[in-house]
């Protein structure tokens, strides 16, 4: 599913006051990030991630691989936070305009 203007502006006044559940360091995306991601995913729909990259190039690389592991949408980032929303299959939690 991708996400239109309205709902990805929708998501990201959503995600303004949630902090980051899962952290990437220097080891990158490991199984065990990719892991963390997926439950949160299921858990919240909604997550905010921080991306501990040493440059831009490397933290865009780093979030569509996670889009697409994960089968999540790209909200927005700012700096090395990056916001992903994935509907849960059954029961959804958020409603999208």
């Amino acid at each position: 599913m991708t996400i239109d203007q309205k709902q990805r502006r929708h998501l990201r006044g959503l995600a303004h006051h949630l902090k980051p559940v899962v952290m990437i360091g220097q080891h990158g995306l490991s199984d065990g990030v990719m892991t963390e991601l997926e439950v949160a995913l299921e858990a919240h729909e909604l997550i905010k991630v921080r991306i501990s990259a040493a440059d831009r190039d490397q933290r865009k690389a780093m979030i569509g691989q996670i889009c697409t592991r994960n089968n999540a949408d790209f909200v927005h980032a700012i700096g090395h936070v990056a916001v992903f929303y994935r509907r849960h299959p059954k029961r959804p939690k958020i409603a999208l305009p």
